[in-house]
């Protein structure tokens, strides 16, 4: 079955630190020489927001999206990992969704 596998990258590192956009273009380019295709909603970063101890964090934030016929949760959890070393953050967020292409 065919899943969506969105991933949530940060535009801003934990330490304040923007990310230059060339790393999220690599990023797609090598999920699309992978999987055959990868699309980046860059335009309007997301806000994402979350409670830490007493605060609320927040992050700007870009979704990658490609489409899986299988997914290999091995390799997407290495992937994370590579990810979150990359973006210098805790928890990079990957979800997938079965979908059906119309």
């Amino acid at each position: 079955m065919t899943s969506t596998v969105e991933i949530f990258l940060p535009l801003d590192t934990r330490s304040g630190r923007s990310l230059d956009l060339d790393l999220i273009e690599g990023i797609v380019k090598g999920l699309a020489d992978r999987f055959g295709g990868a699309t980046a909603f860059t335009r309007e970063p997301a806000e994402g927001l979350w409670k830490r101890a007493m605060a609320i964090e927040r992050d700007r934030v870009i979704v990658v999206e490609v489409l899986a016929d299988e997914i290999d949760e091995v390799w997407w959890h290495d992937y994370r990992r590579k990810l979150e070393t990359e973006f210098e953050q805790d928890k990079i967020l990957i979800r997938v969704t079965p979908c059906r292409v119309i």
